[in-house]
């Protein structure tokens, strides 16, 4: 079967529907808030001193009796007091709880703060949770710098300051969500004696990779709304928004904003989600790959990401693990890798363990780009492609021709040449097709239209990291610009985000290449509030044949070994 070359990805079929399922859920997120026992066990804004004489102050949440417990702390910018409360019209939300779309139903108490653990439930299985106040946010003291060694510093005082408390057993933990879980990565590094665990949810671990210039392209759309309201929550030496502008290359600013991963080495728990490729899914899997811990675990999904961390089965494995290495109890260890195969945004097709990522088995199958918008198995005629970078888009389609599971991260490598411009920036998405029809998928904020895997390069930002890089995840040093002169032809190898997902036999995987993101921004249809920054304008031509062996790298995983059940 062939397919045109030429393709309009951001106008999808479905938008109305969407829209009007999305506008239900702002209206009314599914958040349901369960007040808190009158008799839970609070003690509020107490005061912790910082070496320096600066005061932090932090809520705890204990349980009942004197008998010493392990303890959960998080660590945040965003308020530990912004958490529910009563009006005349119901239980106040976070407002990106109707920003960001929510999908399936959460139900959390009215202690619970903004991507933190609930505390009622926490000191009901025997722990005692701190909510932190970081420095210059919340009630906290003084002036804060995010992502800094300055920031861990504190962490670890806090850290230590609950492992001595009498009410604790002196054994820490940390958990939490995005930044929640972006905190614990650089105090861990810093081995303090009290802290035996780590459970990072979704978070990214390079700043300028992950989240701000992802591929060296700028994201100037959650990545601006965040930094903005990071200003209005808290005091901040440091305006991350104007120094960003100052280093648009990944210089030694950035690098001091990048925690050491090789050296943590606390037990580790870390949800490696595939729905947050924007922001956190690449990071998370990172800290998976890089951290020395001898135990180390994850909890993949491409669920929703609030609704997930608060469910029952995502709970049960956090618990799981804290009761392992906090209460000391025999429990069993977690699943090495779980690994969560879906079909589409709601139907999941096998839950299984693994132990590694990529996968050992994977056969690595390239499929070459072909004329008429094909997608081989070999290289066979020259051609190419030309398309306006900021209207269409090219597309390239492989029909199934039995089931297949591609599970693990893709690569592209794609020879381009441009016209009317030195420089572009390069949007990559690999789509699922069933019946002519798209197939949606979770994505970052709660967007339910997203791709398999996406991902994205600034073509003068395309010099490889030899060290770091591997055929199916190249890697970018970001640090030099090269220009493409008129009529040069270069290689272009773009990292695609990890997933894994269940073709049928006659499904379509449809590779797109654009010069803007392929997804729209409207609010109600599109996936608001992403915003990258598109190319200038001129025009792309994508080569193939022997001379440039454009491909796309897959991750087949042998149907006799791609085997699980779905969860109940």
């Amino acid at each position: 079967m062939k397919s045109a070359a030429i393709d309009v990805p951001w106008r999808r079929q479905g938008r109305g529907s969407y829209a009007r399922h999305r506008l239900a859920a702002f209206l009314r997120p599914p958040v349901t808030v369960v007040p808190a026992p009158a008799d839970l066990r609070v003690e509020r804004d107490v005061e912790v001193p910082m070496k320096d004489g600066v005061i932090l102050r932090v809520n705890v949440y204990r349980p009942a009796g004197d008998e010493p417990v392990p303890v959960i702390l998080s660590a945040h910018p965003y308020g530990k007091d912004n958490h529910p409360h009563r009006t005349r019209r119901g239980w106040s939300l976070n407002i990106q709880y109707r920003i960001m779309n929510q999908p399936a139903p959460i139900e959390i108490s009215s202690e619970t703060g903004w991507e933190a653990p609930d505390p009622v439930w926490w000191v009901a299985q025997g722990y005692a949770v701190i909510n932190a106040d970081l420095r210059g946010a919340g009630h906290s003291d003084g002036t804060g710098s995010l992502f800094t060694d300055a920031e861990a510093a504190d962490i670890v005082e806090l850290i230590e300051w609950a492992g001595a408390q009498p009410w604790s057993t002196g054994r820490v933990g940390m958990l939490g969500v995005s930044y929640l879980a972006i905190s614990q990565y650089k105090a861990a590094a810093l081995n303090p004696p009290s802290l035996k665990a780590i459970c990072p949810w979704e978070g990214f671990t390079d700043a300028y990779r992950d989240f701000m210039t992802t591929g060296g392209v700028v994201e100037n759309g959650f990545a601006k709304i965040w930094l903005a309201l990071s200003r209005r929550v808290a005091r901040l030496s440091t305006d991350l928004g104007k120094e960003r502008q100052s280093h648009p290359l990944r210089d030694d600013w950035w690098e001091a904003l990048t925690p050491n991963l090789a050296a943590i080495t606390v037990p580790m728990l870390v949800c490696t989600s595939f729905s947050d490729d924007n922001l956190h899914s690449a990071g998370s899997m990172r800290a998976f790959q890089r951290v020395s811990s001898t135990d180390r675990f994850a909890y993949s999904h491409r669920g929703p990401k609030w609704a997930t961390f608060y469910s029952e089965p995502a709970r049960t494995v956090q618990r799981q693990f804290l009761d392992r290495y906090l209460k000391q109890e025999e429990v069993a260890a977690p699943d090495a890798f779980r690994l969560e195969v879906r079909e589409s945004a709601r139907a999941v097709a096998a839950v299984r363990q693994e132990h590694e990522w990529p996968l050992a088995r994977t056969a690595w199958t390239e499929l070459f780009l072909g004329a008429a918008g094909q997608l081989l198995a070999s290289s066979l005629g020259a051609g190419t492609v030309e398309f306006p970078l900021r209207r269409n888009a090219a597309a390239f389609t492989w029909v199934m021709e039995e089931d297949v599971e591609l599970t693990g991260p893709m690569a592209l490598k794609v020879w381009i040449s441009l016209g009317g411009r030195d420089d572009a920036n390069i949007f990559v998405g690999v789509e699922k097709r069933a019946g002519g029809r798209a197939v949606g998928f979770e994505g970052s904020y709660g967007y339910e239209r997203d791709r398999v895997a996406s991902g994205r390069l600034r073509v003068a930002l395309r010099e490889l990291d030899a060290a770091r890089s591997t055929p199916h995840e190249p890697e970018h040093t970001f640090t030099t610009v090269q220009p493409v002169a008129a009529g040069e032809v270069v290689p272009l190898d773009i990292p695609l985000t990890g997933s894994s997902t269940l073709f049928r036999k006659g499904d379509e995987l449809r590779l797109l290449v654009a010069g803007r993101y392929l997804e729209p921004r409207n609010p109600l249809f599109g996936h608001f509030p992403t915003h990258y920054v598109p190319s200038r304008g001129g025009r792309c031509i994508v080569h193939w044949g022997s001379e440039f062996p454009s491909r796309l790298l897959v991750p087949v995983i042998p149907a006799d070994e791609a085997s699980g059940q779905p969860e109940a």
